[in-house]
């Protein structure tokens, strides 16, 4: 976690750094795993430790954690299904070949094909 948050930022000190894609993703990468263990270190260590000492124990998820989890990722595809449905997404080079005014051959409004 102090590797990833702190050691690894301090590449993007150099302008070469900086400047290369590849590494300003593996960079990125890196921040986001040293967070998931920052938080993972938070939410683990205070659920671990209760007000009772008769009670310390590590966190072990019960079904209600597991299925609230799994109902999370089910109420989640479900949206994106209706989001899918009801607004689908299209290619503009699809569309743009549809469009009457994409047409070699469409004249404007008032000037047909016979009329020139």
């Amino acid at each position: 976690m102090f590797s990833c948050n702190v050691f690894v930022p301090q590449l993007l000190w150099s302008r070469k750094i900086r400047r290369s894609v590849p590494l300003m993703f593996i960079i990125a990468i890196l921040v986001n795993v040293g967070m998931w263990f920052e938080r993972f270190v938070i939410t683990v260590t205070s659920l671990a430790r209760d007000f009772l000492p008769a009670a310390w124990d590590y966190y072990s998820p019960t079904i209600w954690d597991i299925l609230t989890f799994v109902g999370s990722f089910g109420l989640f595809f479900t949206l994106f299904l209706l989001f899918l449905r009801f607004l689908p997404m299209f290619a503009i080079a699809e569309i743009k070949g549809v469009m009457p005014h994409a047409s070699t051959h469409h004249a404007p409004p008032g000037e047909g094909a016979a009329d020139g």
